[in-house]
Parts: structure tokens; sequence; C-alpha cells
């Protein structure tokens, strides 16, 4: 029967019943009650059970489990009672249930045990337009139910008795003391208490002070309590056991947030049938609790995987390769892993392609190929991706050893030269074999953005550990985890002169070092607030322009942090980082990212930043605010889609990631100026964080590919590993697009064997929405772009035409040659995908990472290249500084060590009024496997003293003697100094030649036109002319010994030539006649005769050519003072005046290196 239809019986003409069956039957309320709640005890039922048998109504009899629907009727009752309609279901509508949904599942009884409920159904009309015609008939049912029946208690209390819901004992005379406190020690005031039954059960909140008691509570160790707070972790505590009736517990609570995964899988490579282990691991407050794997992008049933933070494959197939990630989750959120590759090859397949890759490396000067028609020779090259090797028992998260594609077989090819043989290994054969064991290293400086002023003996944490200080001058050196996928370091002043600064730096992940330069805000000057007063302060002071916002802070709004409120007088310094002074983008807390919902790593748009430091008057105490709001004034957001999405973020200083404090809303005020103006106002708390952030989710997103080379050549096999791109994303001011008004997001990205990705915003439909400016540096040193003036060359830049318009590339001395040429500007065009020109490079979408990281060096790219002067190093055994992966296991390797590598420099003056070639030729002296063999040839072109003009000095490289790689017994280096021209030797430095003569054997130097010796096995210093570092980076090793034979010292460094001090060999040179070239003049002109290489094009303005050829002096040899004018014209951007090139070197020594 059903009960409660929307029309009756009497309704329908022609109905078979009488009036009596369709009168509505209105019960009272209490005969309701009684039919829905039913008896409270089991007596109840049984005298309402046979009252409940059967139901008459005129001639007809129902079962009282009928159909009702629980709507209260219209009724002329006074009372308004509700009621039942009872009615007799009409004939269905013909084909009526073609236009209703089948009934749901009966709901739950809602009745307690024992006692009598109802349960319901519902349905939906499928023809809403069509109700009346097609849908007359009841959409929601219920019925009566009697709960389940009631069980006894079985709870057994060992002390105090049960309490009456039956879910904890009670003992009426105990009581439990509390205190809950945040991270800082600040009370958690308001902080609610539940304990932990069959359903949490509120027992009590904290007042002000953080404090809370609770009676009746048994300390029997059973007793759990969970303490709960906005924004904060729940805290799970167990009252401890004890015979005292009086506890006292401390609870601390830690800021909620998402988990944060510290370790990835790792790349893995397996043959068909094998098992393998993946692993990730997440912390968090709150921790994972739960991990889901993916496989290339879809989800792995857990019930079939059963994997938790381990996934284990057994048996794998073929189709099991790819791409696999976890994602962990909390009640703060999800975070995702990076992804690991999984290679599955077949089980007779080979593990590495033998054929090794082409590989060019240059040539001596005097050694041109005419069969090529090059200097260049190809030695192979073995890629140093993860391969199949030994695997041993068991199943492990990390393989004991790891495998990778390197050298398996190498050949001797003789090299005909001009008047010699050069000796070089090819590699003609790759194979799978232990990977080579590197180290990682980030090294930098830490200064300050507005005058350079050093972080002196500033402390450098890891998350919460301090992990190594800053020296004199600022700098610092890190040694990277092998397991470590995010850097994230936070420079502390000890003198609190500048702000806290928290940095996310790349480095390179196949070993080596990165030198960051670190830029740091000075803190503002402190003001003097009433703390009984409303206090407003400005965010942002830009000259003829409104602060971008305001903090205002109501009276009595500070406390300390017991959670007394503070009356007096309060120094409050606000440090705003203002988006509108371009020159302030390198100060840029982290790197401006955010993890969403889901666990994806999302970049922010930022509107300004500001750190928070409240104290009392004496300045000892720090001091926290409530109830602070934040006023941004919506003029100052120019781009209007995001108004809307303005949100409101504090750093997590351990990630570096971003988390949401709150929203704003638009609010119309007037302030400071009669007109009303709109603002966007939010609130926020200053407790455990101090740094903010006004930021906005930027869903418009690409890459930007970028390559660093070592010269203007622009070959594949002289690209750069470890140079740092940066990336400051601009926001045009309407109208101005070549004038950017503020600045968006600072990035870093590291270069590696395949260029660089940079992450930035662009715009499909506006190419001028957004633009960048993009600069490169390396050991401190910034590297040059290509020109865009006197007009654009594509082959050189490395972008093709029409696209390369599109993207408006300029150089950063367009329009004034003054400027420093080491940065340039685009639009960030996103790429069309109608358009074929546009979906090769340079600007990726990104979503097409893959494609970006892995585009082949003919695809799009935009460059900077290094000049590395007149110099020149060759190795027998072919091998890049910049990829320590590349390292053979030779006897004739110049590093016999990749985790350790030493450079040894001699120093070498030469009398003469011109500049001269010098060369080290470095073979085998005592060990018997490379006695009399090659190891490398060294150039350097000699530096003249400004201050005398007959007189130039060298600091030339030679191989350090040592043991070789296996370890077994060292070599002393046979090294021949040989200058170039008509030189003749004419003194040694006396403590060098007394070193040798007494650590024998010793050369002889027969010949007055070099000087040979065995390389000495100690580390001399200046006293002997001989400097030697030791390093885990060999560029690193290289460029601090070469500072301190600038310098002369031992300990020292400098950027200009000292001539008398600390020489090794002396020379005496005469002058060339006017028909002689240089050796390094001769080589400069074949190369102008001969091909670069197949493709290349020199991308070198042909006046300055013609100026170089002739011996006349480019503007970049003049070593003049230019900067790089960017809006805001910040001094952070100015050449430093010191440099190693004076008005005659043109050798352009290291850049800006500190002393280690």
């Amino acid at each position: 029967m059903d009960w409660g239809r929307r029309g009756t019986a009497a309704e329908t003409p022609g109905s078979p019943w009488s009036p009596l069956e369709t009168t509505m039957v209105t019960m009272k309320g209490w005969i309701l009650l009684l039919l829905l709640l039913g008896a409270t005890s089991v007596l109840g039922q049984r005298i309402l059970k046979p009252a409940l048998s059967r139901v008459q109504i005129g001639q007809r009899t129902f079962s009282p489990l009928v159909m009702l629907s629980l709507e209260s009727t219209r009724s002329s009752s006074r009372r308004g009672d509700p009621t039942f309609t009872y009615v007799r279901r009409s004939p269905l509508v013909q084909d009526s249930k073609r236009f209703l949904s089948p009934w749901s599942k009966w709901s739950e009884c809602s009745a307690k045990c024992g006692q009598t409920g109802v349960q319901k159904r519902t349905r939906s009309c499928l023809a809403e337009r069509l109700w009346g015609v097609h849908c007359n008939e009841a959409t929601e049912e219920g019925r009566l139910c009697i709960g389940h029946v009631c069980s006894a208690c079985n709870i057994t209390c060992p002390m105090g008795h049960v309490n009456a819901d039956c879910d904890t004992c009670m003992c009426e005379d105990a009581t439990l003391h509390g205190k809950v406190s945040l991270e800082d020690g600040s009370p958690a005031a308001d902080a609610r208490v539940y304990l932990q039954a069959k359903k949490l059960k509120l027992l009590t909140m904290a007042d002000n002070r953080g404090m809370f008691r609770i009676p009746g509570i048994c300390p029997d160790g059973k007793n759990t309590l969970k303490i709960k707070k906005a924004k904060y972790a729940t805290a799970t505590v167990t009252v401890p056991e004890s015979n005292r009736r009086n506890l006292a517990i401390q609870v601390q609570l830690h800021r909620s947030g998402k988990p944060y995964v510290f370790r990835s899988p790792e790349d893995k490579a397996r043959r068909v049938g094998q098992s393998v282990s993946l692993c990730c691991d997440a912390r968090g407050s709150p921790a994972p609790d739960r991990y889901l794997w993916y496989h290339n992008g879809s989800v792995l049933d857990p019930s079939l995987y059963k994997y938790k933070n381990n996934l284990i494959l057994k048996n794998l197939k073929r189709e099991q390769s790819g791409e696999y990630f976890c994602k962990a989750s909390s009640a703060g959120g999800s975070a995702k892993s990076q992804v690991a590759k999984l290679a599955v090859i077949g089980t007779k397949e080979a593990a590495c392609d033998s054929q090794p890759q082409s590989h060019l490396i240059r040539l001596p000067h005097d050694c041109f190929q005419k069969a090529t028609n090059s200097f260049y020779y190809d030695v192979g090259k073995c890629p140093a991706k993860t391969c199949v090797g030994k695997l041993d028992k068991g199943l492990r998260c990390k393989d004991n050893v790891s495998y990778c594609c390197g050298v398996s077989k190498m050949e001797t090819r003789d090299i005909s030269c001009d008047g010699y043989t050069l000796p070089t290994k090819v590699i003609v054969e790759c194979g799978c074999k232990v990977c080579t064991e590197t180290k990682i290293m980030v090294r930098g400086r830490a200064t300050a953005a507005d005058n350079g002023e050093p972080l002196r003996f500033g402390h450098i944490y890891m998350g919460n550990k301090r992990v190594s200080m800053t020296g004199y001058k600022g700098t610092f050196s890190i040694h990277v985890p092998a397991d470590m996928e995010r850097l994230v370091l936070t420079f502390v002043d000890r003198l609190q002169k500048f702000v806290n600064t928290t940095k996310v730096l790349p480095f390179k992940e196949n070993g080596g070092a990165v030198f960051h330069e670190i830029k740091l805000l000075r803190k503002k000057a402190p003001v003097t607030l009433e703390s009984t007063e409303t206090n407003m302060i400005s965010l942002g002071e830009m000259e003829e322009d409104d602060p971008i916002a305001e903090l205002e802070i109501p009276p009595n709004a500070f406390y300390r942090k017991n959670g007394e409120v503070y009356s007096g007088k309060v120094k409050a310094s606000v440090t705003f980082l203002d988006p509108r002074n371009i020159s302030t983008a390198p100060v840029t807390q982290s790197d401006l990212n955010f993890v969403d919902e889901e666990g994806d790593v999302f970049p922010l748009r930022t509107y300004g930043m500001f750190s928070v430091d409240f104290t009392d008057e004496q300045g000892t105490e720090s001091l926290n605010a409530e109830k602070v709001k934040v006023h941004l004034d919506a003029a100052q957001v120019k781009m209007p889609e995001h108004v809307q999405e303005m949100k409101l973020w504090s750093l997590n200083p351990e990630t570096g990631l971003w988390e949401e404090e709150g929203d704003f809303n638009i609010e119309k005020s007037t302030r400071r100026k009669r007109e009303e103006r709109t603002f966007l106002v939010g609130n926020m708390e200053i407790k455990e964080r101090r740094l903010f952030n006004l930021d906005v989710p930027e869903s418009r997103r690409c890459y930007v590919k970028v390559r660093a080379y070592r010269s203007e050549r622009f070959l594949q096999s002289e690209q750069i590993q470890g140079v740092v791109i940066s990336i400051i994303n601009m926001e045009p001011e309407p109208g101005f697009s070549s004038n950017p008004r503020a600045w968006g997001r600072f990035d870093s990205v590291v270069t590696g064997p395949n260029g660089a990705c940079v992450p930035a915003f662009c715009d499909e439909q506006n190419p001028e929405a957004y633009g960048a400016y993009i600069l490169a540096s390396m050991g401190g040193e910034e590297l040059e772009a290509v020109p865009s003036a006197p007009k654009l060359n594509p082959a050189a830049i490395g972008v093709p035409q029409p696209y390369l318009n599109k993207l408006n590339y300029r150089r950063t001395d367009h329009e004034d040659s003054n400027i420093k040429k080491t940065a340039f500007s685009i639009n960030m065009a996103k790429p069309s995908p109608n358009s074929p020109e546009e979906n090769n490079g340079p600007i990726y979408a990104y979503e097409n990472l893959s494609e970006c990281e892995e585009a082949p060096h003919s695809a799009a790219h935009f460059r900077f290249y290094r000049i590395e002067g007149d110099r020149y190093d060759y190795n027998t055994v072919p091998f890049s500084e910049d990829d320590l992966m590349s390292w053979t296991d030779d006897y004739l390797a110049w590093w016999p060590k990749p985790m350790e590598f030493r450079a040894c420099y001699i120093k070498v003056k030469i009398n003469g009024p011109q500049e001269v070639n010098v060369r080290s030729r470095n073979m085998g002296g005592t060990h018997p496997r490379t006695i009399g063999k090659l190891y490398g040839i060294r150039d350097v072109r000699s530096i003249r003293d400004p201050q005398r003009r007959d007189v130039s000095t060298a600091c030339l490289e030679f191989k350090c003697s040592g043991m070789l790689f296996d370890q077994d017994r060292v070599d002393r280096t046979l090294v021949k100094v040989v200058p170039q021209g008509n030189c003749r030797r004419v003194s040694v430095n006396s403590m060098l030649h007394e070193y040798l003569v007494n650590h024998l054997p010793m050369a002889t130097n027969n010949d007055t036109s070099e000087y040979t010796m065995l390389a000495p096995l100690d580390p001399l210093g200046h006293n002997y002319g001989i400097y030697t570092v030791t390093d885990q980076d060999p560029r690193i090793a290289k460029e601090i010994a070469l500072g301190r034979c600038f310098d002369g010292t031992s300990d020292g460094t400098s950027r200009t030539m000292k001539s008398d001090v600390g020489v090794g060999l002396t020379f005496t040179c005469s002058e060339r006649s006017a028909t002689e070239q240089s050796i390094f003049q001769s080589q400069r002109n074949l190369g102008q005769q001969s091909p670069r290489d197949p493709g290349q094009q020199s991308p070198r303005d042909p006046g300055q050519q013609s100026l170089r050829d002739s011996g006349q002096q480019t503007p970049r040899d003049s070593g003049q003072q230019t900067i790089l004018v960017l809006p805001g014209q910040s001094p952070a951007y100015r050449r430093p005046p010191a440099s190693r090139r004076n008005n005659q070197a043109k050798i352009p020594m290291i850049g800006q290196r500190p002393t280690y």
C-alpha cells in the first residue's frame, strides 16, 4: 500500500473504491509518534505487534508494512498536526515504467537496538517535462522496521566501571589535567579534546592558555584522546597507566600540511621473467597512511598488487615497461613522487646498444685534418643510461650495484698533425658495466642584493638541521646526499641584518658541482607600534605609485608565546619584496610552487611577498599576532582574471613549498584618497611562520629549451652541463609590451647533457600576455647570449623564422651597446598546434615536457656560450668535465679518480714584447703501463702585465702525479713546458729545482727552449711556483687553482695576473716578425678557411670578426665597464670592475669565483 501519494483515489474518475476507502485518514500526533517510534521496550513491542498485524479500512484489510510517504499535508487542523495520507494506488499510466527509474535500495533502519524506526527508498522521474502525463506516481516510499537485537555490554574495566554508552570505563575519583601547545610553544586555544571510542566523543575544549581538565577518565593505559585544531594535524595521545588519581599530560600540535615525498622510485632495468621492487617514502603532518601506484598514468589495483609504499612486480613482461610513480595521501592532502622508468628487455636481448654515438672533439691548432676539412675528430660516446646487470638475491628498493651503459672497448688511433703524431683513444663498443660513482656538490656565495655585502658566518639549514656555515666572504659548500631529490636550504643571518632566505637549489644529478649566487633581502628598519591601537603598515613603496597592500593590526592583537596578551610598545619589521622592482627577482624565496589536492605541483604568480618580525620594546622576545588583515589594492592586479583567484600563502621552510593560508574577499572602501577603491581583504595569524605571499595559481604554463656551449661554434659536442639558467617571468603593462611593469616569477634550472627546459608562463591567445628575461651563469660567471643586432640571425640564435619574430627575441644590448650581453628577452607565445614551424621548439606546451627534454640538437632552442679565450685542452682518453659519468677507467685518463679531482698549475713568466702561447705536453713518466705515452696537451696564452709592456705571464695546467685509476702504484708525470716562438729558458724557481733534485729521478734539460720535469707528488705551494687544489668537481678544482696562480699565493685568489710573485719558470722570447702569426691567430684563420661543422654557421658579427683578425680590440676585449639595464636599473646587475682580462689580455679567465 502507498502512503502519501500526491493524489487520492477520489481524484481518479471511475475508481472502484468506496468513498470510505478514498477518505484521508488523519491520525493525531500521539498516534503518529506511536507508529513511527514504536515501543521503547521489549514489552511495548509485544503489545504493539498484534495491533500492527492487520489494519482494516472499509471492506479491505492491509499489512501494516505498507508503502508510506512522510509528507505533511495541508490540514484544517488548528494545531497543524503531521498526517499520514493513505491512498489507493491508481492504475499506472500505460508504459509509465519507461519514465521512472528503478527503486533505490532500502536505507538502514533508523531505530536503535530494540526500537522501531523507518526505512526509505526513492526513485526519480526520467522525463520531468512530462511529469503530469507519465510520472504521476510516488517517488519516495517508507516502511516500518525494528532495530537490531540488543546485545549485552562486553567491556571489562580493570578499574572503574562501564559508562552508560558502553564505550569506555569511568573512574569518578580520577581527573586528567592537560596542556596543548603549538610548535612555537604558544597555547593552542580552543583545541578540542575527543575520546576515541566507537565514535569520537567530544569531552572538552582547551581554554586561552591551552589548558583542559577531564574528570572521570580512568588512567588504565587504554583510553585514547584525539586533540584537534584547525590548520593543525590531529594529535593522538594515550592516557598513561597510573595509580595516581590526578594526572597531567602535555601535547604539542604540529601544523597540518600535505605529505612530502622525500624518496622517489629509481630507474631500473630488468629482463622478462625477472622481478623488481619500486619504493617511495613520504613524510608529513599527519603522516601519510595511503599509497597508490601508477603505471603510465593509470592507477594499479591495490587489491591485485597488494602494495603499500613499495610496489613489487614479479615475472615481468615487456608490456610492464614504462613510467611508474606513487601518490602518498593523508588527511592533509596528497603528494606525487618523481617518475621512475622501468625498462624490460628480452632474455637474450643486448643490455646496451653496442654501437657508440657520434661525439666530436676539437684537435690542437696544428692538427688540421684535410680528409674531413676540419679540426674535429669523432671519438664516439656511450650514453650513461640504466641497463640490466647482475642482480643480487632478494628484492630491494635500491639495487646494491647500479649498472649503466658505458665503454667496453677502445682503440688507439694515431692522428697525423703538423710534424708529429697525436694518439687518441676512440670508443668502438659500448656495454653494460657498473655505473661510475660520483659526488654531488652545491657551492655558492650568499650576498646582499643591494650592495653585495657577504653573509658572514651565517647558518645554513636543511630542514631543521644545521648542515653548514658561510665563510667570511659569504661562500659555502654543501654535499648533496645521493637520494636527495629537492635541495631546500635556509640561510639564517645570526646578526639579523638579512631576512631568513629559503632557496630550492637545482644540482647535477650525475655528479659534480653547481655554483649558485644567493641574493639576500636586507631587513627593513623596525618601527614602533602601540599594541593598544589600530596599526597600518604599508607593503611596497615605489615612487609615484601606491603601495600594493597594507597590513591592518587591530588593538590588543599582540600576545606572547605563553598566550598572554601583550600590552606595550612593539617593534615591527615588515620587509616587502616588491615585484614592481625587477632587481628584486633573484631574491625570490623558494621556487614559487605549491601542491594541489591531487598531489601535483603547480606554479604561483606572485604579487609580492613579505617577512614579518614582531618583538617587544627591548627586542628580546618574539611576539605573535592574531586577527591581522591584509588589504590588497585591486588596482595593482593588472590581469583582471587574477582578482578572483588571489590567495594568501605561507612558506613551509622544510619542503620549500607554499601552503594556502586563506582567501581574499572583495570590499569597497575609502583609504588615503577620497575616491572609493576596491580592496581584496584577507585574514591571517602570525605565529610559527613569518614569511607570506600574495599569489595566484597560474595554469598557462610552458617550457623554454635552452642550451649552453663552450664557444660560438655551437657544436653538439661542446655543450656545457652544470650551467644555471634563470628566467624572470614578466607581466607587460597594458599598451606597452616592450616596457614590463612587474615580474611575477623567478625560476632556475641546471643544464644537463641535452640542455635545459625552463618553466615559464605563456599565453596562446595573446603572445604579449607574458614576457621573460633569460640569463645563464656558470661558476659565478655570466655567459653571453647570441646578439640580436644589427639584425637577427636565426641560424645563430637557434630559432627559425617566422616564429623568431613572433617571440620578439632581443638581447639586452639590442639598443645600447654599453649594456651587458648576458641576457635576452622574449615574448612567451605558446606554440600554435596548427603551425608546424612552432611545434619543434623552443617553446613547448606544459604537457609536452618529455618532448622538450628529449628534443634533438637540431630542434629549435635558445643559446648561450662561454668565451673560453686563448686556451685549449686535449685528453688522449676523451672526458667531459661537465659530465662526470663520461669518465673511463683507463690508465691514460687525465683524471684517475671520478670522486676526486686534483688540478695542478705552474706559473710561467715571459720576458718579451709579445704575448706567446705556452704548451704543456704530459706523458707517463714512471709507471710501466704509461711510460712514454701521452696523457694530454694543454695550451694557454700569456697575459701581458698592464704596468710592464715587456712582461707577460701564463698559468699553465699540467697533469698531477699520483695514483692511476687502479690505485696500485703512482706515476710521476713527465711534463714538458714549451713556449711558442724564439724563446730561451733563463731561470727555474730555486725551491722547485731543489725539490726535483731531492726527489729522483730527475728529467734532463739539454734544450734551453723548453723545460722538462717529473711532476712533484707533493702539493707544493706558491713558493715553488706550483699550485695544487683537490675537489669533487674538476672545474671547481681548476678555477680555485687558477685563481691562486693569478694571485701568486697559496690561499688567495685574484682576477688580475700578478707577474712577479709565485713564478715557477721564466723564459725570454724575442719579437716575432711582422709576417709571423701567433699559433692562436693561425688557428683562428684556419677555422675561417674550413667548415666548422656540418650544418653550423658562425654567429659572430662580421664587423667584430674583422676587428679581432686585424689585431684591434673589440668592445669585449677593451675591458669596458658595462651594465645590464633592466627595468629598475638595479645595481645588482652591474659588472664588477675587477677582471682577469685587461686591455691586452684576451683570455677571459674564470668569473667571479670566491675563495674557498
